[in-house]
């Protein structure tokens, strides 16, 4: 017995260690959706194709028409061509784009991928609010036998979920058709379309229509097969990072021989010697590389040097980085910035390697992908990409594995901020063990995809209805919330109808104040200041958006993704917001517009202005008209102008002229005066910033507090030149890259 009862405690302890490790595993499935019938369409569908595929799909518009939609095909391949075929057309219905559906497949950044982006920003830059809907084709696999020959497409199915998240009424979803189509594929696909299934991420296949949906690994008794243990060398993309120093210390452990860590700073990154050190000391032989594992060639010379001795038989891709921003400042260079480390990075090292018979290739995904996250639209469709690859390579016989990991409590990929807003909404971070044992359980159950992840499906799901309800997480909850269920617009709307207006007022600015606080996660609403500026309260383009998505659940009204920009604090926002509300009572009236007799003069109160030769104000603008003084002067130096290169006679492209008509110190803005940081301010072309000054001087010298013209009738009218700032802009680092879009812009002037 004294052998017998410690090795059945023991067991019973890896028992219950292996149960709680299950709990983590989740795995993305597809559920048959029952067959409602040919749906009914309505009203203009724009039809879009690339510009060379419009006949290959004429069956989808043969489809569409046929059962009531008026279709008008859209060629794209600008925002200026769309634009075009907007003409003439009123309210439009619906947008269904083939752009994801390219000939061959891409490695890389996918063509498809970045002409969904473009068509949805240009959509709702020309203010089309119809729902876009995406068709992939063998994107994804609905059975174990069925072939995912597409991941390239898989990376549009990543950056749905994340536009569903931004923009719940300006996507639909995305329908993946199989290879070969017929009569039943262009009747589900008008079924899925008019809202029939009321699903928005779904698979048309011959035996009929399956709705994804996220759920418990489900294992079956002795499903478990021990995994080979690491044996050889061991490649860890990403070695020296949070990631994959936690699985080069995981993998020493279990006895790895040789550790090969890349990363593209080698051992002068952060912490690598200690790392090293530590490696060592737990009896695996390292070796730390400086590799750009997204560059073909260096990523070939690294394996050539691989010691014969120890084989490489593993490769853990850790890799990643992250661009986080909302859809509407999206750009290619952002995507390409967060596909190269992952994907291209992907790709070659599947091709370096499918004839070494390794053990393992596993591939770091993100929680992001599988369910979406608002302001990570490049980093959705990327890990989309990753675990659709890993199905692509057990298609063609070869080991891989995707875990899409929730965040890690030990570093990872999850700045502070976005970990809290994840706490909040229910998803806890892992321990660097919990990570550890749930990547040995999913390699011994042999699990091509598993999203890992310490999660409260009824908060998150919850949350998650809050913007957009879906079907994804049913069966995590046990009544997962929808839009109709959980939408109190129609009891608010009554409730503050039911009030005085000054009380329905006050009840609606506790209301959202309440709001501001959650989405900032503030303890206390009542520390708000109603009449502080949304900016200064923390809020940013991910939280503006949050709240809009809040506010339009909480008052069933259609809002403006601008809102928290369009009306600059609490006070302003309810106001807007009473004003929309039908049947509640408003605070006051306003008096009929005074008009001005015609011979009535004007009169100006106030002045600002900037002009050459140092002129800042109208008084020095009238000495300078007094005394006739020339402004011409050389060139400034405090602009970051090369003045030798401009000066060079001899070199193409030089200043014919010396001198000219300048600004004083146009460096000197006060961007903090303003509530501007820094970087946004050097983005924010000069006229930007000179209208701002100006416009603030004027009302100091008139001796009028700006906040009292707010909701009155007061005109404003600003003329600006040239948009030449754009050019000097592409040239700057990535650092303004968040804040280039409106810093240019001539409509924010």
């Amino acid at each position: 017995m004294g052998t017998v009862l410690p090795a059945l405690s023991a067991w019973r302890r890896r028992r219950h260690e292996t149960a709680r490790t299950d709990e983590l595993l989740h795995q993305a499935v597809w559920r048959p959706v029952p067959d409602q019938g040919t749906g009914v369409l309505t009203g203009t569908w724009l039809l879009v194709s690339p510009p060379d595929g419009e006949e290959q799909w004429q069956w989808v518009a043969r489809a569409l028409s046929d059962h009531g939609a008026e279709v008008v095909g859209v060629p794209f391949g600008t925002a200026a061509a769309l634009e075009a075929a907007l003409v003439g057309i009123g309210h439009v219905r619906g947008v269904l784009s083939l752009l994801p559906l390219t000939p061959v497949l891409e490695p890389g950044l996918p063509s498809g991928l970045v002409d969904t982006l473009a068509l949805f920003r240009a959509l709702g830059e020309l203010g089309v609010e119809a729902p876009l809907w995406s068709v992939t084709s063998e994107a994804v696999s609905t059975r174990v036998d069925e072939s995912l020959n597409r991941p390239d497409q898989a990376a549009v199915w990543g950056f749905a979920r994340a536009a569903g998240v931004e923009h719940p009424s300006r996507w639909g979803g995305v329908i993946d058709l199989p290879s070969a189509s017929d009569a039943y594929t262009a009747e589900r696909l008008v079924s899925v379309l008019a809202g029939a299934v009321g699903e928005d991420e779904v698979a048309i296949r011959a035996a009929g229509l399956f709705g994804r949906r996220l759920v418990p690994v489900r294992i079956a008794s002795g499903a478990a097969v021990e995994a080979p243990r690491p044996r050889g060398t061991v490649l860890i993309t990403g070695g020296t990072g949070a990631l994959g120093a936690a699985v080069a210390r995981r993998l020493a452990e279990q006895g790895a021989e040789h550790l090969l860590l890349t990363s593209r700073s080698g051992n002068a990154a952060p912490g690598a010697t200690d790392l090293e050190a530590e490696l060592l000391a737990l009896g695996a032989r390292v070796t730390v590389a400086r590799c750009d594992v997204a560059a073909p060639e260096e990523l070939a010379q690294l394996l050539s040097a691989v010691p014969a001795e120890f084989p490489l038989t593993a490769v853990v891709h850790a890799a990643g980085v992250l661009d986080d921003g909302v859809i509407d400042s999206m750009t290619v260079e952002r995507f390409e910035t967060v596909f190269r480390p992952k994907v291209n990075a992907v790709w070659n090292l599947h091709e370096l390697t499918r004839d070494l018979h390794l053990d393992m290739f596993v591939l770091f995904s993100s929680l992001a992908g599988t369910v979406g996250s608002a302001g990570q639209s490049n980093y959705a469709a990327a890990n989309a990409l990753l675990d659709g690859f890993a199905e692509y390579r057990r298609g063609q016989g070869l080991p891989a594995t995707s875990l899409a990991w929730g965040p890690w409590a030990d570093g990872g990929m999850v700045d502070e901020a976005v970990r809290e807003r994840l706490v909040r909404n229910g998803v806890s971070p892992l321990s660097a063990r919990q990570s550890g044992d749930a990547l040995r359980r999913v390699l011994d159950l042999g699990l091509t995809t598993a999203t890992v992840t310490r999660t409260d499906w009824d908060r998150f799901a919850a949350v998650l209805a809050a913007s957009r309800p879906t079907r994804l997480l049913a069966e995590l909850t046990d009544a997962a919330p929808t839009r109709s269920e959980r939408n109190q617009a129609s009891d608010l709307a009554r409730s503050l109808a039911r009030r005085p207006a000054a009380e329905a007022r006050r009840v609606l600015l506790e209301t959202v104040r309440a709001e501001a606080a959650v989405v900032l996660g503030h303890a206390a609403p009542g520390k708000l200041d109603a009449d502080r500026s949304f900016r200064e309260l923390g809020f940013d383009s991910l939280s503006a958006l949050q709240m809009r998505n809040a506010l339009g659940e909480l008052t069933g009204l259609d809002l403006a993704t601008t809102l928290v920009f369009d009306y600059p604090n609490l006070t302003a926002l309810v106001d807007h917001l009473l004003s929309q509300l039908a049947d509640v009572p408003a605070a006051d009236v306003p008096a009929a517009p005074v008009v001005a007799g015609a011979d009535e003069p004007i009169a100006i109160v106030g002045m600002a202005c900037r002009f050459p030769g140092g002129v800042r104000s109208p008084e020095d603008l009238w000495k300078l008209l007094s005394a006739g003084s020339d402004v011409i002067s050389p060139f400034p130096t405090d602009r970051g102008w090369d003045i030798d290169t401009l000066m060079d006679a001899g070199r193409s492209g030089a200043s014919s002229v010396h001198e000219g008509g300048f600004l004083d110190d146009v460096a000197g803005f006060d961007a903090e005066f303003f509530g501007i940081s820094p970087r946004e301010a050097l983005a924010m072309d000069p006229q930007q910033r000179l209208l701002l000054e100006t416009s603030w001087e004027v009302f100091e010298r008139a001796g009028i507090d700006p906040a009292t013209l707010r909701g009155s009738a007061t005109g404003v009218f600003a003329g600006t030149n040239g948009q030449d700032y754009t050019a000097l802009l592409r040239d700057t680092t990535r650092e303004l890259e968040g804040h280039a879009a409106t810093g240019a812009a001539a409509s924010v002037v």
